[in-house]
């Protein structure tokens, strides 16, 4: 399989038409999801999110383990062949199969050894979606690699609705945990049947030892990575599940959702693109700072403002959303939302490493902050949630340094450059909270919860357009200028 690599302007074209549909595809997907997720909140006890969550913990572990690095490696890969594609399938595949037996059979163990005998039910079907990702990943790599957002646009939302609307429909009818497990399973099984129809690619009954050497020395740091990545994740999950159980679990759960589908939707947009755009220009590294520079600046413009912005809302936006059952995750949210900001950051540091050929410098940093996690979440859990949520914080700031030489080296990315694209957006950020700290010095006592999370909203978000409009007139034209050319059939000139 020989990939003509396209020219500067039909790459930008792509790239923008990329960070369209990708935003349709993730805003949109993650919108019904959290819908979704808002809805079951009201209908299942918060013990429930905490079990399912404690489940989620070890099939994510093993999933560390099902795609072998193989997806990045066919997306990053220059020469990449036919036997590459249906070797990763068919290893996936029996990876899959293997995988959901060996979790099957472990399900007692680990119910045991939390305590929790509804485990011994909820692991083994869960594990059932490695075999469905098993079916699917190489399938969403090819789709990546091409740049083919709009049709993993559809495929998301088709199976986020579905799942959506079987897990509220047995939440209703009564089934508790039971509707949380099958919103996982109906929207994985969707997404499987809905990609198998839009993808024109099949694999051939073959498999070639050469090929998946090629594939596995690449991800092989890969599955380093996501293993440091799912400690750097879930290692609060696990402390706080273990020492202080899963009705405590479920409240971290909430606002570590909030947090995720935040990151989702302002940060992972461009990041989805941000691979195959710097694999493309892996040897230009002229394009790729300026790449660089512009996918972190779009993503502060918005998530920034964002993350903070629940800071100051927090108490009104759990109540009106989630409800008043869920008071005791609003302190962690509020907490949780400065890393947040990190994280929007820092979120394309991962898709440059790869691109430039140097997983393993990404692994280097991976295990110091899954080491590192780990020490903090052990250290603070004695105290509760938010000191846990606080630990996490305060980890995170301690070594970001770290994180910035890597990419400067890497890529020799100018400091003073990639810290101006952050000027702009905390400047409108401040006069954004400043607005809100005033209005709600006159409106606490005045309007009720919901209109006044609204007001918040519309004005703190007003104040922060206009701001920013000022200082960067250009902004809305560029956004303009993305979109057109997101849809447009050739390259906009």
């Amino acid at each position: 399989m020989n990939i003509k690599l396209p020219n500067s302007n039909e790459l930008g074209h792509m790239v923008a038409k990329g960070m369209v549909w990708s935003g349709a595809q993730i805003f949109g997907g993650k919108l019904v999801s959290f819908i979704v997720f808002a809805l079951l909140s009201r209908l299942v006890k918060p013990e429930a999110f905490g079990i399912v969550a404690l489940a989620t913990l070890f099939i994510s572990f093993a999933q560390i383990f099902l795609d072998q690095g193989f997806g990045d490696a066919i997306v990053q890969r220059a020469d990449l062949e036919q036997e590459h594609l249906d070797t990763a399938f068919w290893a996936n595949v029996l990876a899959g199969g293997l995988i959901t037996l060996i979790t099957f059979v472990s399900a007692p163990l680990i119910a045991n050894l939390f305590r929790e005998p509804s485990l011994v039910l909820i692991i083994p079907w869960l594990s059932l979606s490695f075999f469905l990702a098993g079916l699917s990943s190489t399938q969403q790599a090819i789709l990546r690699r091409q740049l083919a957002f709009k049709e993993l646009a559809g495929r998301s939302l088709i199976a986020a609705f579905v799942g959506g609307v079987a897990g509220v429909v047995l939440a209703l009818l009564g089934f508790g945990v039971w509707s949380l497990v099958a919103l996982d399973l109906v929207t994985g099984l969707v997404g499987v049947v809905v990609l198998w129809n839009i993808s024109i690619w099949r694999p051939k009954f073959r498999f070639s030892p050469r090929h998946f050497n090629h594939l596995f020395s690449f991800g092989l740091n890969i599955i380093g990575i996501n293993f440091l990545n799912f400690l750097n994740r879930h290692a609060d999950d696990l402390l706080i599940g273990y020492y202080l159980g899963t009705t405590m679990l479920g409240y971290y759960t909430i606002a570590y959702r909030i947090l995720t589908t935040m990151t989702d939707l302002f940060t992972t947009v461009t990041n989805a693109v941000a691979l195959p755009t710097f694999s493309r220009l892996q040897h230009d590294f002229d394009r790729i700072r300026s790449a660089f520079y512009l996918a972190v600046h779009f993503t502060g413009l918005i998530s920034i403002p964002a993350f903070l912005g629940v800071v100051l809302v927090a108490p009104e936006l759990i109540y009106t959303i989630f409800g008043p059952q869920w008071t005791l995750s609003i302190s962690v949210i509020q907490i949780l939302a400065f890393i947040g900001i990190l994280h929007s950051i820092f979120y394309f540091h991962n898709s440059l490493v790869i691109s430039v050929g140097k997983p393993s410098w990404r692994l280097g940093i991976t295990l110091l902050n899954a080491v590192s996690n780990v020490i903090a979440f052990a250290f603070a859990v004695r105290w509760g949630i938010v000191a846990v949520a606080a630990a996490y914080v305060i980890r995170g700031y301690i070594l970001s340094p770290i994180e910035i030489w890597m990419v400067r080296k890497l890529a020799q990315i100018d400091i003073k450059t990639y810290f101006a694209q952050f000027v702009k957006p905390l400047v409108g950020s401040l006069a954004m909270a400043i607005v809100i700290w005033g209005l709600r010095l006159l409106l606490d006592d005045v309007l009720d919860l919901r209109l006044r999370l609204g007001a918040y909203v519309f004005t703190g978000g007003t104040a922060y357009l206009l701001v920013v409009y000022f200082l960067e007139p250009s902004f809305w034209p560029q956004i303009i200028r993305l979109v057109q050319s997101g849809f447009a059939t050739k390259p906009v000139e």
